[in-house]
């Protein structure tokens, strides 16, 4: 007899389990987790806690300033600064050294794939291919 509109209901459902807010278990996961993420990094030292967003250099900083005798050795406060570089924080440097090694690794695997690798043949060869050029015209 009623021709209620079922998109108009499932709209007020949806809006009415929205406003309920989180069920109880929800909320217990939600504080464990974030209890959780406030002590993810904690200094062997001083205990001062550091969130899990906190990024090395971050982490070396506090080392420097509060552990100014142990900024030798960060790793006795944090074990995540163990391959730590304060001159190179976001691994830049690193990366393109790992780079630079594995393309120096693939061009030795090639040559020595194409017969270059040492053997008497690829030797003249490199050497025939060094010498060529204008070759001079005398008597002119």
């Amino acid at each position: 007899m009623g021709g209620g509109n079922a998109q108009k209901s499932a709209a007020a459902r949806l809006k009415n389990m929205k406003s309920a807010g989180k069920t109880d278990e929800e909320r217990k996961a939600a504080t464990a987790k974030a209890a959780k993420d406030s002590v993810a990094f904690v200094c062997k030292l001083c205990r001062q806690t550091f969130m899990i967003n906190a990024k090395n250099p971050q982490l070396y900083l506090h080392v420097t300033a509060r552990h100014p005798s142990e900024s030798d050795s960060p790793v006795n406060c944090f074990d995540q600064l163990a391959d730590f570089d304060p001159l190179d924080p976001k691994g830049e440097k690193a990366e393109k050294a790992e780079a630079e090694k594995k393309k120096k690794a693939a061009a030795a695997k090639k040559k020595k794939a194409a017969g270059g690798g040492g053997d008497l043949l690829g030797l003249l060869d490199a050497g025939l291919t060094k010498g060529k050029g204008k070759k001079k015209k005398f008597g002119k």
